[in-house]
């Protein structure tokens, strides 16, 4: 039987991808820092899905949801915060402290604790939840500058082009053992990360369709890639 654990599993495209896994036969760890949520979130979900307590900025935490689980197929990264549409002129360093603590710190702590357990998988897979947003290319691009915002939320998509970075050196140092290790751009999702995408983004259930084809990768699939919901490459 597939395992896999989704951090920030209790709602939004987290949710999504636990669900998508479940359908696909996967035994799914529902990771959730609000108990409750996680328990209606597995209830949601079905039977092959398994609450997993875990608050990613808490090491405590971390050591104890990785301590539960003794082999792992696929661990996806979605967990993540982006609350902070500020410039880097106008935000402080602590904005920026609070955001890497999610979003790229936790990642290398989760990561490194369920390692073993993705040791004892046949075809380990790693996916990052990343962000369009940290495309250095794209921010440099007129057009899209136009359409981030130029400069905006620089905290968020710093994190996010840090967490790509991750990504891809995760994937050389772990190719030898067999693992792939990409990031996805899930696109603009109808989620509560904040209020543009409350109100403006579209279904997360097609985001979570990208994230699950790269948890299920062949042994001839990519690896230290950048990849849309669609399955087109993203430029660094």
């Amino acid at each position: 039987m597939s395992t896999a654990v989704v951090t920030g599993a209790n709602k939004g495209i987290g949710k999504h991808i636990a669900r998508q896994l479940a359908d696909a036969g996967f035994t799914v760890y529902v990771g959730s820092r609000d108990a409750d949520r996680g328990r209606a979130a597995v209830a949601a979900i079905g039977e092959m899905a398994r609450l997993l307590p875990l608050d990613v900025t808490d090491a405590a935490s971390v050591a104890a949801a990785a301590g539960q689980i003794d082999a792992l197929d696929v661990l996806v990264n979605n967990a993540g915060i982006g609350d902070d549409p500020r410039t880097a002129p106008e935000a402080d360093a602590d904005s920026f402290r609070r955001m890497f603590e999610t979003n790229v710190f936790a990642v290398v702590a989760v990561t490194n604790a369920f390692l073993p357990a993705l040791r004892r998988s046949a075809a380990p897979r790693i996916v990052n939840i990343s962000s369009g947003t940290g495309s250095l290319t794209r921010s440099t691009s007129q057009s899209q500058q136009f359409a981030f915002g130029a400069g905006d939320a620089a905290a968020y998509r710093s994190s996010k082009t840090a967490l790509n970075a991750l990504t891809v050196f995760y994937a050389q140092a772990l190719a030898a053992e067999g693992f792939k290790v990409n990031a996805l751009a899930p696109g603009l999702r109808a989620t509560d990360l904040n209020a543009l995408t409350a109100a403006s983004g579209g279904d997360p259930a097609e985001a979570a369709a990208g994230a699950v084809r790269l948890a299920l990768l062949p042994d001839d699939g990519p690896t230290a890639g950048f990849f849309s919901w669609d399955g087109t490459p993203v430029p660094w």
